[in-house]
């Protein structure tokens, strides 16, 4: 039991490490690559990490399975890679982190509004802060006061969105699957997207050719493909087996934190309108987090 217990701490500060630092690493991409190429890119390292467990369950999934995984490759992986690269184009890392962890609030509400899931009244009061958190956010100028609408942040929001419904169709029309194999599997189906885009709809080639830094800032977006959304996946799962949901949820709290302290280490400053901002938004996570919720 200690060494589960070690291990199950050991695990879980990784996580918020390796979870907590991909914004920092988008930042770095992004001084070289465009947020398309970055989206892409950190696609593309994620496949090619993944093949060998992707490629050999490949042909033993069915078509219902292959189309489904195509939407969660698109929801869960596509998608957020070019709006978190997108958003973090007129946004701070640390700001970016924050946002990030309104994830579990839109698995409760997606969950509420299209899977018929039930959780308890108590939990509207999470939800409304981290909207109102999100909202000072949005408006939060550099002077402690509101300014004009940031809406840069609604693609960091939008791509909670999707993490939100993929973890919900997931939960239940993926069930007979194992998790490694679905993010595998689904990273696999959009990899040629990413690709295609990459060749065809980027200059990346020529940057990485001839821009200074460009070398790099490929292994930091790299670095992001891997560690972020491959070994890290592996990683949670094994804690959730280990251990408990509420325990395994704790790394929520934990990323904003480290998203925050790499964006103050590389001269991002906060003020006191979004102090407040982050501190109703960690509060509201933690409120729709605790407990079970409701399932019909």
């Amino acid at each position: 039991m200690k060494n589960i217990k070690v291990l199950s701490w050991t695990i879980l500060i990784v996580l918020a490490l390796v979870w907590g630092t991909s914004f920092i690493l988008i930042k770095r991409g992004l001084e070289v690559y465009s947020a398309g190429e970055v989206g892409a890119l950190r696609i593309l390292a994620a496949c090619f990490f993944l093949l060998p467990v992707s490629l050999p369950k490949l042909r033993k999934l069915s078509a219902r399975h292959l189309k489904l995984l195509l939407g969660i490759g698109m929801l869960g992986s596509f998608i957020p890679a070019f709006l978190f690269a997108l958003g973090q184009t007129q946004l701070d890392s640390g700001i970016t982190g924050v946002l990030n962890g309104l994830t579990p609030v839109f698995v409760l509400l997606v969950g509420a509004l299209f899977f018929k899931q039930k959780f308890e009244k108590a939990k509207y009061l999470g939800v409304a802060l981290a909207f109102v958190g999100t909202a000072i956010l949005l408006f939060s100028g550099s002077d402690n006061g509101l300014s004009g609408f940031n809406y840069y942040a609604i693609f960091i929001v939008l791509a909670t969105v999707c993490y939100g419904t993929n973890l919900n169709i997931i939960k239940y029309y993926l069930a007979d699957l194992n998790a490694v194999v679905i993010t595998g599997v689904s990273i696999l189906l959009v990899g040629p997207f990413a690709g295609i885009y990459l060749l065809v709809g980027t200059e990346f080639s020529e940057k990485l050719a001839t821009t200074p830094g460009a070398v790099e800032a490929l292994g930091y977006v790299s670095l992001l493909g891997v560690m972020s959304t491959s070994i890290a996946l592996i990683l949670f799962n094994k804690l959730v087996q280990i251990t408990t949901p509420i325990f395994s949820s704790m790394v929520t709290y934990l990323i904003p934190i480290v998203a925050l302290t790499w964006g103050i280490l590389d001269g991002e400053k906060l003020v006191t309108s979004q102090l407040l901002a982050i501190a109703a938004i960690l509060a509201g996570v933690f409120i729709t987090n605790r407990g079970k919720k409701k399932t019909t």
